[in-house]
């Protein structure tokens, strides 16, 4: 297959320096969030970093310390690797602390965790804890059509009770198994794993110009019926992201031996380009691009909303992974132009992070549009269901930024969607300005978000007054994902390489065939 990172050469010594700096920082706000897990919240999913107790809000399997296995090994806290690695010996996956188990949040947390762990360091108990995983999950497709269950009552079905796959469920919940149950017949031989969600996918490829936006599923689909045909709301964002991030990376996890996922990708990708994806009317006119949604009750009813979600900031990632595995030099442009769009929207927030979700107005081409005062003063006064009369256009909410008009959710839950698409374009295009823009956001993130133990969420990262909201939850995907990105920014390049590793959805690299 094609290479997919850039040949970086020999790095200068000052630059190497830098870095060095810059790594050792993150490294050194992890080692104080595991050092607070471990002393109030070890074998529990989460800790509480502000009040320093614990959530149980996977299952009660110790989220936080199998999502954190890889990170532990990345950073060469061995050590710890091996201290966790002991301690998840221990974990029961037979039983649950709650009734209901998110199917796909348990395979990308847990099944992820233990596949990367076991790819990086070969520790035996982490295949066979993979395995249990597998087992546990793989009951939740015993339904009539083999469709499954995503959030399944692990209880009931031990006790036997009927299983049927549900008439709405999540789009990505339910298409985003593949990565996780492949590898895991990868490393075990065993393909009922991939035959599983392979036999999903075949349905996503024989029904996907028979959508009400050919080329692209809608956000809930019936597995019951297995039609994911129905419903009219399509977006890369919340709740279909990883359905279309696994469709290159599938690609690179197979080897590109099945050309399905290549097909299902490109022809998804230009249905959101031409339907999805638009461009913002910015005062710079800067060229970028972002990720909205679209509904659409038949051909003649499409509706477009220019929305940028945090979650949608993984696309530029997405499409630079694409260009290369697929040779596609105009998604390259596309990943630099998206990803650009996010790291806009953290500079242009007083707290140098972007909300959870944002409203922009888009300009009518990709072409671009000069900067309308008059117009985005209008469109936030309509948004909130204003007249633009004169006086109301004096008035306004100081804490929108210039071209954004509305913000439906101004918290930042510690996500990782910018930061991923900031190191995959660096590794694949080997932008040097993309490691400033990456240091401005760990820097702005942690100094809002840092607590006496640890990084906590934010309600509000529009605030001027300085008096910061906090919230009193750190999931297990700042440990996992975010804080490990931010590393591998400033690593040197072979560390994880992307030409011989591919990350789920969950940043837990899994090593690709033709390395394994």
């Amino acid at each position: 297959m094609p290479p997919v990172q850039y040949d970086f050469g020999v790095e200068k010594a000052k630059d190497a320096t830098k870095s060095e700096e810059r790594r050792n920082e993150v490294k050194r706000i992890f080692e104080k969030c595991w050092k607070s897990y471990k002393k109030h919240a070890w074998m529990k999913d989460e800790l509480a970093p502000i009040a320093g107790g614990y959530k149980n809000t996977f299952g009660g399997w110790a989220a936080t310390l199998v999502d954190s296995l890889d990170t532990l090994w990345i950073m060469n806290m061995k050590e710890e690797f091996y201290e966790a690695v002991e301690a998840v010996g221990k974990i029961d996956f037979t039983t649950s602390v709650m009734d209901e188990v998110n199917v796909f949040e348990t395979t990308i947390r847990y099944l992820g965790g233990f596949l990367a762990a076991y790819d990086l360091s070969g520790e035996q108990v982490l295949r066979q804890k993979a395995i249990e995983v597998g087992e546990m999950v793989y009951v939740a497709f015993d339904t009539p059509n083999r469709m499954p269950i995503t959030r399944w009552q692990l209880h009931l079905a031990a006790k036997g009770y009927r299983q049927e796959a549900p008439e709405h469920i999540l789009v990505a919940e339910i298409g985003s198994l593949t990565m996780e149950f492949t590898r895991l017949s990868q490393i075990t031989g065993d393909s009922k794993w991939y035959d599983a969600t392979h036999r999903i996918m075949k349905v996503f490829d024989k029904q996907q110009d028979e959508t009400k936006l050919p080329g692209m599923w809608p956000v809930t689909v019936n597995a019951r019926d297995a039609d994911f045909t129905q419903d009219t709301w399509f977006t890369l964002s919340a709740m279909a992201d990883s359905l279309y991030e696994y469709l290159p990376k599938m690609h690179a996890l197979l080897g590109g031996v099945d050309e399905m996922y290549a097909r299902l990708y490109e022809r998804s990708m230009a249905t959101a380009l031409e339907s999805i994806i638009f461009r913002p009317m910015v005062p710079d006119k800067d060229d970028i691009l972002i990720a909205g949604n679209a509904r659409v009750r038949n051909p003649t009813s499409e509706k477009h909303e220019p929305q940028n979600q945090h979650l949608a900031c993984y696309a530029g990632g997405m499409f630079a992974l694409g260009a290369k595995l697929l040779s596609r030099a105009d998604h390259l442009q596309i990943a630099n132009k998206l990803t650009d769009g996010c790291i806009y929207s953290y500079r242009a927030f007083p707290l140098g992070i972007m909300p959870e979700i944002v409203e922009m107005v888009p300009c009518p081409t990709k072409d671009g549009c000069e900067w309308n005062e008059t117009a985005w003063r209008a469109a936030v006064l309509e948004s909130e269901g204003r007249e633009p009369t004169e006086s109301n256009m004096k008035v306004f909410d100081k804490r929108l930024p210039p071209g954004f008009v509305r913000i439906p959710d101004r918290r930042y839950i510690l996500r990782p969607e910018a930061i991923e698409s900031v190191f995959v374009l660096y590794r694949v295009s080997g932008r040097q300005d993309l490691l400033d823009s990456a240091w401005d956001m760990f820097t702005a993130i942690n100094n809002a978000t840092e607590t006496e133990l640890a990084n906590s969420a934010l309600a509000d990262v529009t605030i001027t007054d300085g008096k910061l909201r906090r919230q009193d939850s750190m999931e297990s995907f700042w440990t996992a994902e975010t804080l490990k990105y931010f590393y591998l920014v400033f690593s040197e390049t072979n560390l994880v390489s992307l030409d011989e590793w591919v990350f789920n959805t969950e940043a837990h690299p899994f090593r690709r065939p033709e390395n394994a």
